[in-house]
């Protein structure tokens, strides 16, 4: 990547023409081509840019930016006041917290946030549609089928409405109830679910994790 930060003027010519007055901003070129104007706000925006694939000229104070449709990006530039380059590598990708596998394991290992005296028997329990989450038993011994999600949906509700229509036609399992378990449920999934006979579990997760402060709480 290369970072430029310069006095410079933009402008756009294509479909449509721009134009930005000369300013001090900062100039982005990656390494899939892109390019990049950005100010000092507007958070992760830029002011103008040209997606890939295109390709930069630099003449004496001046770039080209040119796409295939020969749109034209130019830059005029007055003063540069830094020009660094700098090799990232490749970005392992964003790595989401809180992801529904790792609410499964923990909601595995805890099951006493589903209720007194459930007892996991499997995770990953397969069906002819998909495995589900969590099966457990409940203080009674019935079985209960737990889906986990981040953010809990209709089509949440749905896919656990599915699982527990297969799993009670098991006789060796018996007529199977449902939790549907999630950070956040949506009223309208809750309502499906109530209406279902499915029970709904909102997640803490950093309580899961060990990390609620209970100590500096006040309720």
């Amino acid at each position: 990547m290369r970072l430029v930060v310069a006095r410079c003027s933009v402008d756009y010519v294509g479909r449509l023409t721009a134009h930005l007055p000369m300013a001090t901003r900062l100039l982005l070129v990656k390494a899939d081509g892109s390019v990049s104007v950005h100010a000092d706000d507007r958070a992760y925006k830029p002011l103008n840019w040209m997606s890939p694939p295109c390709w930069l000229t630099q003449e004496e104070g001046i770039w080209r930016v040119e796409n295939k449709a020969g749109e034209q990006l130019i830059i005029t530039l007055e003063e540069v006041l830094h020009d660094s380059q700098h090799e990232l590598g490749v970005d392992p990708g964003l790595v989401k917290d809180g992801v529904e596998a790792h609410l499964q394991a923990l909601l595995a290992e805890q099951m006493e946030t589903l209720g007194a005296g459930y007892t996991l028997i499997r995770r990953e329990y397969p069906t002819p549609v998909g495995p589900v989450d969590l099966l457990c038993r409940d203080q009674a011994g019935a079985v209960v089928a737990v889906e986990i999600k981040r953010r809990g949906e209709i089509d949440g509700v749905e896919q656990l409405t599915r699982y527990i229509d297969l799993l009670s036609r098991d006789p060796l399992l018996g007529k199977v109830t449902g939790v549907f378990a999630a950070q956040q449920i949506k009223p309208q999934a809750r309502t499906l679910a109530e209406d279902r006979g499915i029970r709904c579990l909102v997640l803490d997760y950093d309580r899961l994790r060990g990390m609620d402060d209970t100590v500096g709480r006040l309720f």
